[in-house]
């Protein structure tokens, strides 16, 4: 794990630096670099890494869902998005906004949203509340950041928090095999499981305690933790 650079959890540029991506977000659908990622990416996740999916059946037809996988790669946001006919609007870090013009506007036309990490950022929680309001997909993953010790980590009260306050079903996802993805240096390309579950709903609070939040958060990553048992056992 040491091949992969320490994360900047804080952001210090103002939240006002983040308003023309949440602007975008919720004016617009995702767009061209989001059929065009998908285009190019395809091939190698299905074919380079073989990567293969369960239960895509519980993914709700339509209506507003949170997709709460687990984080091991950069990749995670393709590797659980390549089997889905519904596009994710991914909760992503904001130091992808704004410092690199290139993957900004990747991100922004792809229809995700930033979180500055380390603040309270509401923003990103009205950004998401819109989206579900509309009958979107919102992807946040559980643990707030890519797990840096081989294993699973801990859920954040964030997901917790959205499920609660939005009401919404949420469909737990484990991405078994990512963590090894950065072997492609190497000429390896690991096999990638996917296993969608069944979704969660939970009874909605309007306001939220942190505790209330994470002990939501606690019961979604369980479904998590028990896809993710179950495609490592098979492994």
């Amino acid at each position: 794990m040491s091949e992969i650079k320490n994360q900047v959890y804080r952001d210090e540029r103002p939240a006002e630096a983040m308003a023309p991506f949440h602007e975008w977000a919720r004016t617009h659908e995702p767009g061209w670099t989001y059929t065009a990622t998908r285009i190019l990416l395809t091939p190698i996740v299905l074919g380079l890494y073989r990567a293969r999916s369960t239960g895509r059946g519980n993914i709700p037809a339509t209506g507003g869902f949170i997709l709460a996988p687990n984080h091991f790669s950069n990749m995670d946001h393709f590797f659980c998005g390549v089997f889905l006919k519904r596009r994710i609007r991914f909760m992503t870090k904001s130091q992808f906004f704004g410092n690199n013009p290139v993957l900004s506007g990747l991100f922004r036309i792809a229809g995700h949203f930033p979180v500055r990490r380390g603040h309270d950022d509401q923003e990103a929680f009205a950004t998401a509340h819109l989206l579900l309001e509309a009958g979107g997909c919102v992807g946040m993953y559980a643990e707030g950041g890519r797990s840096r010790t081989g294993g699973l980590g801990s859920p954040r009260p964030g997901i917790g928090r959205l499920a609660l306050e939005s009401g919404v079903p949420v469909v737990p996802v484990a991405i078994h095999g990512s963590k090894a993805v950065r072997q492609w240096r190497r000429g390896r390309f690991p096999a990638i499981r996917v296993s969608y579950g069944t979704p969660l709903t939970l009874a909605r609070v309007v306001a939220p305690t942190r505790e209330q939040s994470l002990a939501a958060a606690e019961r979604i990553f369980d479904e998590v933790r028990a896809l993710y048992a179950a495609l490592d056992a098979g492994a």
